[in-house]
């Protein structure tokens, strides 16, 4: 675990105690050098480590400090004291509970950024070590070693030391480099082990580089503040031999396991069963047989060896403690191993059932009785050490409460079945009983896969560790009987009284149990056997401790220690002299660590369901001669064996290595020595492995590029030419279109396809021409029509003088005509008085009326003289108003002038507003065409001709001014494409790529076009996992599933798609302007300068020549007061991940899988890529090999059946095979498991899925559809209830007896499920199979209904099924074999599907729009939509579990059902959405996944008119 708090800590909640002097003293020389402070505990040494701490912290800002401590309660407890007096955050770091999480270089990582101080047991930080994962001389600045006397010998403290501290520069002025040594300090009570206080002290020294000191200048003060207790002793009688204590329980439980055999453990017989199922002779036969001769000579199976542990812990405590505690202990641990060997128990989860059941019966054979808690029984029935012990008890808390103090005492016992005795009889020994306030200290498991019998005694302890500690602190306790745990370090008050039940074991045990006597006038008591030897080593001890205090406070020593060779002295030094250290990352690989790095190795492997990933060890020769299990020959003495020896060591199947084993000769001194140099696997491999499986990296959300290429740019290479073609609207006369870049051809059915309401659709298309001069006359007159025809729609957002198009239009029978003549007219009238004719091409209407007679070829009308925008010239009015509309036309005008002004004069003009629409390219919905249908045209609209203005465009001319922004539209989309193709993909293979399609992959959703990259974007998505994965697997013929999915994670990762696209410019070609519709204007050459707003800096990437002359504009007419745009942007990376894989998925369209391949091969992706029937044949060619190698292998039986199932008979057998090899099979038949398989077929199977429902037909599924309607048929648990259903029957005959009692053959026809033909050897898997069977025979017919005739998807049901995950593996497995096998074959592979029931399914999804929402998901949207907080609440109590919907803090909807497993949980989670689905009525909005997925928007209102008011 880590606790992680934010990098800006919160103030410190303590204020820092005043530090004394003489801590100090000890402060300021740590400052200067590395020391190991040695005083008593209670002194203060953890405060001392705390201020220096500090001072590193604010001395060193980029390096963090790191706190070692022995034990994980320790490590608890010092992060508690430093998180409180220091405002930085503090970490911590423990293998305790899940020790596989500090595999992953990615946490620690983490861990270093977001820490200033760390504290740890030391293994977990030496292993971080020695994998590379921190850096000790770049990392860290400070090492702060806890309880520093364990820095000997192979402790990790030391090794940390010896392996990576000696081998950085010392930390020195010359020394300039970050990469130094970290400065040391250590914190010990008792600086000594073993007899010899000089050698004691030179070795942790040298070991630690430090010098051992205690205060010299304030040593009185020192005393002040430790008081040492007074020594006592007590003696006690040990039990008469001749009439020693009986106990009837003990009695009873030992007459039981006299009876045990061996042979009849389960455990002994799965060994057995597991020999006669092997190949006699094979590496597993001999593991096997070796296990079972073990097992059998030792009796240490887990129920023998339990029960045999528990009788010599009664048989202890009867000697110990008297016949009435051994009584207790055998019935109350009894009692409790029977609760938990109940099969529906799980009080231990690691004990087995087959061992519970076992267990269970051996303990039911037991007849014990409860014990009597009458005072009499108790006390007749103890011991004389109990009778001392009491004795001592009563005198230490008489003593204490005469002088006025407050009673505490810790008695230290060394076995934890003791303590729990010891603390039950003073519990209820009438001289004890209500005196003391009694608690028990056991300590915490430091492993979370412990598998011992005895663990038990755990459970009888009903408070925790920290509630003990806490009630002992308060004195609501006042009385701990502890083992170990409490004498180093742990935070106890000061108590008045230390008893030693148990003698210490060495002098550490006695300092440190001794100083949690520190209060003033505290007594140590030691218990003495009559008669013993205890008292010699206590006198010894406390010579050792005066010689030991001498030394570090002789000012005569030498400070200045220099590390002396000599004294260390390493038992196993042979092992020591090889080591491989990887320069980049430190990573050191020693024979010490070779076996860690292997199983650190192994434990990276992504881990599948019942497999245990471990190395497995075989020593050579072997212990036990072979089949010395057997019931002759285990009688047969074993000759002892001394040496030398060798090693086997064996990987797991799940790494596809062509050699699993690896082994070394029978030269090694010992056991241990064999298994390192075995071991052995080289750091650059491991690097690789780590860096493969680091966290994919995180995409940025945007990136800063140059802006997208202009089509209509002017091509430099031709500066003074403008290319021609001639533009063909049906319905209208041509047009000639004249640009300054490069022109397409686009035929009827390329070009544009134009929706206008109410009229049928207008094909376009455009011819080009050739190109003419820009002085040509028709370029001057084109500058003059393009602008009059743009003019009387965008007029407020053009100038009348700036004719620098981009593209110019004239007709192409450019004769004159009436229009012409009425704009002559305007042109001489304005000429003639420009104060009364200030708007360009408008003209007064009733002037315009008088002059030209009104006539009714009008088209845009404005209502007001130069505003707004204009109306549709429906005819002239010259009946009167009624009244009611006399009213409505004055009050429209009075807003300009006075009401008493307004003149009303005839002929009234009659308008109409024009449809909202601009955008011509997008169909316009279905209308019916019924006359009560029929959709209501906009009303009638009457305006005073002489305050409105007449747009002088003939009618075509305005028909141009509607349809051309579109046009252009397409044309700058299509142009935009073909330069794309033109300049980046010349000269590939993916130029074949048909603008059509190139310009629907580069166009984002926020262009607002019908047709985006969305859909091509999932598709091509597909089409890049299949691809790589197919590389992948080729080019790493060894590498594990898990592995290859990190390697196609990374590969085809947004980050990594998003840098592609950038490194080679596709994002200029990337369409995201939207067609601004009322806002349009025509497109100009160059832009006017923005007033008062001064330019950004901006960084702009290098492009590639391409981009850059792509990029050019030409600038027609240079002004000073004009500039060119600007020339960067912010793209989201998902735009630019996104348009790379549309981009495969328009070349998997045209081309098929090769044209995806060159595409993806275009964009490199860090890859090596080969065409993909040559990387098929690569594998294909590894498995003829071993098909070859493999003639005389007996393939199992089952394949045939498989085949038959699937319609499909396989050439290279092997490749079934592997595809239904479990890792856990143990029969050698030179295949590796299914995982690669699995890998290959899940990309094949989801892009078979995805290619379908892209080209479903008449559904143009959205990608939220495409993904809903996949993850129906591409999940878990639909695949398992496909290898769940799949079956054969197999012809069979059987003789029965007939009616007459003859003999008759009769047919015995049995089914072969596939399920069944899972190669595995492990009999969880087994119990998995039966139990999700008997699931699925319950409920296939409900699924099946469901599945192919109910219009909802049955996501419940089917999670009921609680399938295991390799039901749904060996279906992906399968197919993965089929495509290889088949030449890789996609339309072969379908073809299976549909036999499996696969593409069936996926068709009625599509076919008959099945609800395929999840519920889940159907709740969240909906929840999302109206604003609202969702919460699934899961309970367990009594066997059962339930989940609540719990919706804005309210309960909606609760299910319970029975507790079956984990799964259980998803079960009630889907049942209880589907209710709170059912009680807001969700199912309503049927399958329109986007209508749920929208939210609600807040419409602007719109005016009258637009509404369609009439006024």
């Amino acid at each position: 675990m880590v606790e992680d708090p934010a990098p800006e800590a919160s103030p410190p909640s303590s204020s820092m105690p005043t530090t004394r002097a003489y801590q100090q003293e000890m402060l300021d020389e740590s400052l200067h050098k590395n020391i190991i402070i040695a005083l008593d505990t209670g002194s203060g040494k953890t405060l001392i480590a705390v201020l220096r701490l500090k001072h590193e912290m604010e001395r060193e800002p980029t390096k963090i400090a790191w706190f070692f401590a022995p034990t994980v309660a320790l490590c608890e407890q010092q992060k508690g004291v430093i998180s409180s007096y220091l405002p930085v955050s503090v970490g911590i770091v423990s293998g305790a509970n899940e020790p596989n999480q500090w595999k992953n270089a990615a946490l620690w990582e983490r861990v270093l950024r977001t820490h200033r101080i760390m504290v740890s047991t030391p293994q977990v930080f030496l292993d971080a070590l020695r994998h590379g994962y921190i850096s000790l001389g770049k990392d860290i600045s400070l090492l702060v070693f806890d309880e520093a006397h364990h820095a000997v010998d192979n402790h990790p403290y030391n090794r940390i030391m010896m392996e990576f501290y000696f081998d950085l520069p010392p930390r020195n002025e010359n020394n300039v480099s970050n990469t130094v040594r970290p400065l040391v300090l250590g914190l010990t009570a008792s600086p000594i082990y073993g007899g010899n206080v000089v050698k004691a002290f030179q070795t942790i020294e040298s070991n630690l580089d430090s010098t051992i000191r205690a205060p010299r200048r304030h040593r009185s003060e020192l005393a002040q503040y430790v008081h040492r207790p007074i020594f006592k002793h007590v003696m006690y009688y040990l039990p008469d031999d001749s009439n020693p204590f009986f106990s009837t329980n003990l009695a009873s439980l030992s007459a039981i396991i006299n009876t045990l055999n061996i042979n009849k453990d389960p455990y002994v017989i799965s060994l057995r069963d597991q020999l006669q199922r092997m190949g006699r002779g094979s590496f597993d036969y001999n593991r096997v047989d070796q296990k079972l001769s073990k097992v059998i000579q030792k009796e240490n199976s887990f129920t023998h060896k339990g029960l045999r542990d528990f009788g010599r812990a009664a048989m202890d405590i009867c000697s110990d403690l008297g016949a009435w505690a051994a009584d207790w202990f055998v019935w109350k641990v009894l009692e409790r191993a029977k609760e938990a060997s109940n099969p529906y128990n799980n009080i231990m989860v690691t004990w087995k059932s087959s061992e519970k059941g076992y267990l269970l019966s051996i303990l039911d054979q037991v007849m014990v009785s409860p014990v009597s808690y009458y005072p009499d029984d108790i006390q007749d029935d103890l011991s004389d050490k109990i009778r001392a012990l009491i004795e001592c008890l009563l005198l230490e808390k008489a003593e204490a409460e005469s002088l006025n103090d407050t009673y505490s005492c810790i008695i230290f016992v060394q076995r934890r079945d003791a303590v729990l005795a010891l603390a039950e009889v003073l519990k209820h020994h009438p001289l004890t009983k209500g005196v003391f306030r009694i608690g028990t200290l056991l300590g915490t498991s430091e492993s979370a896969y412990r598998h011992s019998m005895m663990d038990i005694t755990r459970s009888l302890v009903r408070e925790s560790q920290d509630d003990t500690l806490s009630d002992f602190k308060q004195g609501e306790k006042n009385l701990i009987v502890s083992t170990a745990v409490a004498e180093e370090g742990i935070d106890i008050q000061a108590c008045g009284s230390v008893i030693r039940w148990d003698p210490p074991q060495n002098m550490a045990s006695w300092a440190q149990s001794r100083g949690r006597a520190r209060k003033r006038r505290s007594t140590f008591t030691v218990m003495f056997e009559e008669g013993g030897k205890q008292h010699a080593d206590v006198a010894k001890w406390e010579n050792l401790e005066r010689q030991m205090v001498e030394l570090y406070n002789d000012p005569s020593r030498d400070t200045s220690f220099v590390k002396d060779d000599e004294i260390i002295v390493d038992e196993e030094e042979d092992d020591d002299d090889m080591e491989f250290r990887v320069g980049s990352t430190g990573a050191l690989l020693t024979l010490h660590s070779a076996i860690s790095h292997l199983t650190h190795f192994c434990a990276v492997i992504p881990n599948s369901s019942h497999v245990d990933n471990r190395p497995l060890y075989d020593i050579d020769p072997p212990e036990f001669p072979e089949g010395w299990h057997s019931f002759d020959a285990q009688y047969q003495p074993l000759v002892p064996y001394t040496g030398p020896y060798g090693s086997r060591v064996t990987l797991p199947r799940t790494l596809p290595l062509p050699e699993r084993q690896f082994t070394v000769d029978c030269v090694y001194k010992n056991i241990i020595s064999a298994h390192r140099h075995s071991a052995v696997v080289e750091p650059e491999l491991e690097e690789e492995v780590k860096a493969m499986l680091a966290d994919v990296e995180k995409r940025a959300g945007f990136a800063k590029v140059s802006i997208s290429i202009d089509p209509w740019a002017a091509d430099d290479t031709a500066a003074d030419l403008w290319q021609c073609s001639e533009l063909h609207v049906e319905g209208l006369s041509p047009l000639l279109l004249f640009a300054r870049s490069e022109h397409i051809a686009l035929g009827v059915d390329e070009g544009p396809t134009l929706y206008r309401p109410g009229v049928p659709p207008v094909k376009t298309s455009i011819r080009h021409l050739g190109a003419v001069n820009a002085s040509d006359r028709n370029i001057a007159k084109a500058r003059e029509y393009t602008r009059i025809i743009f003019w009387g729609l965008n007029n407020t957002r053009m100038e009348w003088d700036d004719l620098d198009f981009a593209y110019l239009f004239l007709p192409v029978n450019n004769v004159d005509t009436e229009w012409d003549a009425r704009r002559s007219w305007f042109v001489n009238r304005a000429a003639a008085a420009p104060s009364s004719n200030q708007h360009r091409l408008i003209v007064r209407a009733d002037e315009f009326g008088t002059e030209f007679g009104y006539p009714t070829d009008l088209t845009f009308i404005q209502r007001h003289m130069g505003f707004g925008r204009p109306f549709k010239f429906v005819g002239w009015r010259y009946e009167p108003l009624s009244a009611e509309e006399k009213e409505e036309l004055l009050e429209r005008y009075q807003k300009k002038q006075p009401y008493d002004e307004i003149q009303i004069t005839y002929p009234l003009l009659v308008v109409q507003a024009f449809p909202p629409r601009t955008n011509f390219l997008i169909p316009t919905p279905f209308q019916a065409t019924t006359t009560d249908t029929a959709k209501e045209p906009p009303p009638l609209i009457y305006l005073i001709p002489q305050y409105s203005g007449v747009v002088l465009l003939a009618p075509e001319e305005t028909e141009y001014s509607f349809l051309l922004p579109s046009i252009l539209r397409y044309l700058s989309m299509s142009m935009t494409a073909h330069s794309l193709r033109k300049n980046l993909f010349d000269s590939t293979p993916i130029s074949e790529i048909p603008v059509s399609l190139l310009t629907v992959a580069i166009t984002a959703p926020a262009s607002g076009e019908r047709l985006n990259y969305q859909r091509m974007e999932t598709l091509g998505d597909t089409v890049l996992k299949f691809i790589t994965g197919v590389q992948l697997l080729a080019e790493y013929p060894l590498w594990h599933e898990g592995y290859l999915s990190r390697k196609k994670d990374h590969a085809v990762s947004n980050v990594r798609l998003a840098k592609e696209d950038i490194s080679r410019g596709v994002y200029r070609w990337i369409i995201r302007d939207v067609m601004l519709g009322k806002k349009w204007k025509p497109k100009y050459f160059t832009i006017k300068e923005a007033a008062n707003t001064p330019p950004s800096p901006v960084v702009q990437p290098t492009d590639p020549p391409m981009q850059q002359d792509a990029e050019k504009a030409h600038d027609a007419t240079t002004t000073p007061k004009k500039k060119k745009s600007k020339k960067s942007q912010q793209l989201s990376t998902k735009v630019l991940a996104d348009v790379v894989e549309s981009i495969i998925g328009a070349a998997y369209l045209h081309g098929s899988f090769a044209l995806g391949y060159e595409c993806i091969k275009f964009f490199d992706l860090g890859l090596k890529w080969e065409p993909l029937p040559d990387r098929i044949s690569q594998l294909l060619s590894r498995v003829d090999s071993l098909t070859a190698q493999a003639e005389d292998l007996n393939f199992p039986t089952q394949l045939a059946d498989v085949e038959r199932m699937l319609g499909y008979t396989f050439q290279r057998k092997l490749l079934l095979i592997e595809a239904l090899t479990h890792a856990s099979y143990q029969q050698d038949n030179r295949t590796p498991s299914y995982e690669r398989m699995e890998f290959l077929g899940d990309s094949v199977l989801d892009m078979i899925v995805t290619d379908y429902l892209y080209h479903a037909p008449g559904k143009n599924y959205s990608p939220g559809h495409m993904h809903l309607r996949k993850s129906a048929v591409v999940n878990a648990h639909i695949l398992a209830y496909i290898c769940l259903k799949t079956r054969t029957t197999v012809d069979a005959v059987m003789p029965h007896p007939n009616a007459n009692g003859r003999i008759e053959v009769t047919n015995d026809a049995q089914e072969i499920y596939l399920w069944k033909c899972l190669l595995h050897s492990n009999s969880k898997v087994l119990e998995d199979q039966l139990n999700t069977f008997t699931r699925f025979r319950k409920r296939k017919d409900e699924i099946e209904e469901s599945l192919m005739g109910g219009p909802i998807f049955p996501w419940a049901a089917l999670t009921r099924l609680q399938a295991p995950k390799f039901f749904s593996d060996m279906i992906e497995s399968i197919i993965g074999a089929i495509f290889l096998d088949s030449n890789g074959s996609i339309p072969l592979v379908r073809s299976i599907l549909e036999r499996l029931g696969i593409m069936p399914l996926l068709e009625h999804i599509v076919r008959d729009d099945v609800d395929v929402l999840h519920p889940v998901s159907r709740l969240s949207l909906w929840a999302q939509k109206r604003d609202k907080t969702i919460e699934y609440v899961i309970e367990r109590s009594g066997g059962k579990v339930s989940c609540a919907v719990v919706v804005d803090d309210k309960e909606e909807a609760k299910v319970t059902d029975e507790w079956r497993g984990k799964p259980s949980q998803e079960e009630v989670k889907y049942a209880a959405a589907e209710q709170a689905i059912k009680l807001f009525k969700l199912r309503d909005v049927g399958v329109n996944y986007e209508l749920l997925k929208k939210k609600k928007v807040t419409k602007k209102k719109k005016s009258k008119e637009e509404r369609g008011v009439r006024n």
